[in-house]
């Protein structure tokens, strides 16, 4: 890339995130085809331009600079900015390559990552069968019967979503057909990709497309079951929870007004809002247990500390809210391990509480 194209590049990126900032779909549009007119390739394009701003939407979010809405909007800019320049390259992409389904996992609603890859291998030559967000596994199954395909891209950018996937990838690997997958879901550097036995992980589209240019992914191994990449899972903790999640969540709520009367002055807002963080929180724990790994869950309310402190919100609750977990949990080893490595990990720290800003009336 020369030095022209760098500097260019550099102006479209905050030429885009100023229109999607705005919401101005026009101005997006008008920033993504520019950086084309100033000879940066299409790939770099999605890649260099698109991929960093959205990264940008989801961190000003975080820092409580853009509220949930705006970064919705801002999100569905970027996707119709992607759409308009595949309509644009669609005649200009090599074919031959063969057919590749990328799909999102079930549950999974965060599809533009996905739809980056799609344009990614389109550009590179191949057919791409894009299903989209949120693909129930059976259908996706179905779709496999009826295309053949060479392999299936699988995203997920939440690691609740990880037992989903989990099953996803062992049935697809059930047809004969290799899965790479991707997404924040699997990890920084993929370790839960190869935890649940994935032909292939990357960490991004063009290393997807990279890794596909140096030949076809091997075929799957015999079909197998979920349990035999997790023995752990014959403890039936990650079960137990995940089937009494309501009634923890509700449990967690009922007693952590005692604990923490301020919650006693909550409007309604705040109590719902309150109650879906708890469930979270629950949801995390839950994929900790599938997946083996206590950092799971301790990255995720160290997040959510980030989160909250971000908005100023008081952070009194949380140490309390996964008392009650522990005690709720007290005849599960691995569980209540896990909460008390999250509760040592917070304390000492400004701890933080089971709701957000978005919580004020």
């Amino acid at each position: 890339m020369t030095p022209t194209v760098t500097v260019s590049l550099e102006h479209r990126i905050d030429q885009l995130w100023e229109a999607v900032s705005l919401g101005d779909e026009q101005a997006a549009t008008r920033a993504v085809f520019g950086a084309l007119k100033d000879g940066t390739p299409a790939e770099s394009v999605l890649q260099d331009v698109i991929a960093p701003v959205q990264r940008k939407v989801g961190e000003e979010w975080a820092a409580n600079r853009l509220t949930v809405a705006r970064e919705h909007a801002a999100t569905a800019i970027s996707d119709r900015a992607v759409a308009a320049l595949s309509h644009h390259h669609a005649a200009h992409a090599a074919v031959g390559r063969g057919t590749v389904i990328v799909a999102c996992v079930d549950g999974e609603w965060h599809g533009l990552p996905a739809r980056l890859l799609a344009e990614v291998l389109k550009l590179r030559g191949w057919t791409v069968d894009y299903l989209g967000a949120q693909v129930p596994t059976d259908h996706l199954i179905t779709h496999i019967h009826q295309t053949g395909p060479e392999m299936v891209a699988l995203s997920g950018s939440i690691a609740t979503r990880l037992p989903t996937a989990h099953a996803t990838i062992t049935a697809v690997q059930a047809t004969g057909t290799p899965v790479l997958v991707g997404g924040a879901a699997f990890g920084r550097h993929g370790q839960y990709a190869r935890l649940l036995g994935a032909d292939a992980w990357a960490p991004d589209a063009r290393t997807a497309a990279d890794r596909l240019d140096q030949g076809p992914l091997p075929r799957p191994a015999p079909a197998h079951q979920p349990i035999d990449d997790l023995p752990h899972l014959a403890d039936q903790e990650y079960t137990m929870v995940a089937r009494t999640h309501t009634r923890l969540v509700r449990t967690v709520m009922g007693a952590l007004e005692e604990r923490f009367p301020a919650m006693r002055d909550y409007t309604t807002r705040q109590r719902q809002h309150t109650a879906e963080d708890i469930a979270h929180i629950v949801d995390f724990l839950a994929a900790a247990l599938y997946t083996g790994d206590p950092q799971l869950f301790t990255d995720f309310l160290t997040w959510t500390a980030k989160i909250l402190n971000a908005r100023s919100v008081p952070a009194r609750s949380l140490t309390p809210a996964l008392d009650i977990l522990s005690e709720q949990l007290k005849d599960f080893p691995r569980a209540a391990l896990m909460l008390t490595q999250a509760t040592d990990c917070l304390t000492g720290t400004r701890s933080v509480i089971a709701s957000d800003s978005r919580n004020t009336a």
